[in-house]
């Protein structure tokens, strides 16, 4: 447990971390390769830096402060928009409209439509209250109570577009969960843990499971969504939380599809997955050098693969916090820390680890901001991305108006992106278009991506754009990036000015056509138990009615009966009342129908 602000946390007793630096200087192992460099951004933030950092769907930068508010947490989150050239370090800054509520160390993710979702909060108003941000009005609109207090509490969002949400108000409730639906703002009960998920690092895995290791132990465990049940997975071979603070590192998924957990005590761990509901295997990676460890810490996957480290001596019984900060890029090739120069100048930065934050952006570098400070960095890397699970573009359609549709593979990158662990999260895992013309550069608005998964293969990814207000008239050269890797461009005639079915590029991938209005029907798990998930995606706009029906043609419930704009969609169908046997779900829409088979065990 940290405290309110950095300024009260811990003691100094450099004496104590002398001493610590001493016995570890030849501890792990460390490299002098070339490292990646600091550039401090052009303006300063409104507000000093609170917190999280978000990436919105148009490639805005939103940044937590500790402005607003009348308890000194803060309210208000500080935009950092990009200039016409792309560059975030000549970036502006804004405001937008404060929360609900002040928060400090809470859940934070963005939603597939582009809204922002947050809940809880070690400190503030908002430690059992939930709410969500739409960028498009300015708006924040409050949850249902989740039921308990949240605080050092993890989310990720589930493939269907869920939450799950952790809860933390002590035994048992350090093991409870709840899943929110965005799309009706309620919370249901989520599947209880084995261990303790307080203080944990959450990470997906290309499967959709995620992965954590419980509080103060070496057991690991995930949940699995087609089981919406957690299972015990391998141990752990070193110890990843210190005994005094409860603390460990964020973890990252690595471009070789095994996961980098950094641990409070120096000791780090890999994690290969076995792709399937089988545990998969821990090994030991090299321990950090100079003594050094992450009780509480962010950490960022970069578009090399490497992945920047913030880090601090390791804690004692007397300083669970200490300082300074220093700074470290994992190469998982070789396995090796390479240390990296502090964004002030210098080797250090005199604060405990726990008041940093890193962001990827869409441009393949890292904003990185600190507690109490207007002033933010960028950390560009030396290398270049790398391509494994790169964006591929193969359709851009005209859908109506100002609406597009992209398709192709590869839209949610290799992993979540950056990491923090268990206080608030910020994954850039979801596609993000930049368009350029000539030395003009801008950020268009996605939404309804139908997936929120990392590493997705050959998976056909869709997703709906549309560009910025005032786009002038031209030609652009269009790419998708996700954590920053791009894909390779193609150029497209933006804004539209022909017919709604134009096809404006194609890689002839074997897409249906604009004109279909139905796409990417998925309905899971199916054989159903209590519960399955019927997702599809809608073209144009189009009065919709989704039923279910009986063998003997009875109509069994309704799920949709309305006029939908063009979208994503996903709807739960409680099948826990229905008999065992057959069961047909109709889809209806202006152009046709599509007939699901769902078998109810």
């Amino acid at each position: 447990m940290k405290q309110q602000l950095p300024k009260l946390k811990g003691s100094l007793l450099i004496g104590t971390n002398a001493l610590l630096l001493f016995l570890f200087a030849f501890a792990g192992k460390q490299t002098h390769a070339q490292t990646g460099t600091w550039t401090p951004l052009k303006n300063l933030a409104p507000h000093p830096n609170g917190g999280a950092m978000l990436l919105l769907s148009d490639g805005s930068i939103l940044c937590k402060s500790f402005g607003g508010g009348f308890d000194g947490i803060g309210n208000i989150y500080d935009k950092l928009t990009p200039d016409s050239h792309g560059s975030y370090i000549n970036g502006t800054w804004s405001s937008i409209a404060p929360m609900k509520n002040t928060r400090l160390y809470y859940s934070s993710q963005v939603l597939k439509d582009g809204r922002v979702y947050v809940c809880g909060g070690e400190y503030g108003t908002g430690g059992s209250a939930g709410e969500t941000y739409n960028p498009l009005t300015n708006v924040w609109t409050l949850t249902p109570a989740p039921g308990a207090f949240v605080s050092d509490a993890n989310s990720e969002i589930l493939d269907n577009g869920t939450v799950l949400q952790a809860i933390v108000q002590g035994n048992p409730f350090l093991r409870q969960n709840k899943i929110y639906n965005p799309s009706t703002n309620t919370y249901i009960n989520g599947p209880s843990c084995i261990g303790f998920h307080n203080e944990s690092a959450w990470v997906k895995l290309p499967d959709n499971s995620v992965l954590m290791v419980d509080r103060g132990s070496r057991n690991s465990e995930r949940y699995i969504p087609s089981l919406n049940t957690w299972v015990a997975d391998a141990t752990v071979p070193v110890d990843l939380y210190d005994p005094w603070g409860l603390e460990t590192g964020g973890a990252v998924l690595l471009p070789n599809g095994k996961a980098f957990f950094p641990g409070s005590l120096g000791h780090n761990a890999i994690y290969t997955p076995s792709g399937n509901n089988s545990p998969g295997s821990w090994v030991a990676a090299a321990d950090f050098p100079n003594g050094q460890g992450t009780p509480d810490a962010a950490a960022a996957m970069m578009i090399d693969g490497k992945v920047l480290c913030v880090t601090s001596p390791v804690p004692t019984s007397f300083n669970h916090f200490p300082t300074p900060t220093s700074y470290y890029e994992y190469n998982y090739v070789t396995n090796s820390f390479t240390r990296v120069n502090a964004p002030q100048g210098g080797l250090t930065t005199n604060a405990s680890a726990y008041v940093h934050n890193l962001i990827d952006l869409p441009n393949g570098q890292v904003l990185y901001g600190t507690f109490d400070a207007q002033q933010y960095y960028i950390y560009t890397p030396a290398g270049s991305q790398v391509n494994t699970q790169k964006p591929v573009i193969s359709n851009v359609a005209h859908v109506s108006g100002n609406v597009y549709r992209l398709t192709g593979t590869g839209f949610n990158g290799i992993s979540e992106g950056a990491t923090y662990g268990d206080d608030w999260q910020m994954n850039t895992n979801y596609p993000i278009i930049r368009l350029t013309s000539g030395t003009n550069v801008y950020y268009a608005r996605t939404f309804n991506w139908n997936h929120t998964g990392v590493r997705t293969g050959a998976l056909r990814d869709t997703v709906f754009v549309t560009p910025p207000p005032g786009l002038p008239r031209g030609s652009y050269q269009l790419v998708v990036t996700a954590n920053g890797i791009a894909s390779d461009p193609i150029i497209v005639p933006m804004p539209a000015g022909k017919a709604a079915d134009e096809i404006i590029a194609s890689a002839n991938d074997g897409a249906k056509s604009v004109a279909t209005l139905i796409d990417q029907i998925k309905m899971y798990p199916n054989p159903a138990k209590n519960q399955t998930t019927i997702h599809f995606v809608l073209a144009n706009a189009s009065h919709v009615s989704v039923k279910v029906y009986d063998l003997k043609g009875k109509e069994i419930a309704s799920l949709i009966n309305a006029d939908l704009k063009p979208g994503d969609y996903t709807k739960l169908l409680n099948t826990s009342s229905f008999a065992s046997g057959i069961y047909t779900v109709k889809i209806v829409t202006n152009k046709g129908a599509e007939n699901l088979k769902l078998v109810v065990q």
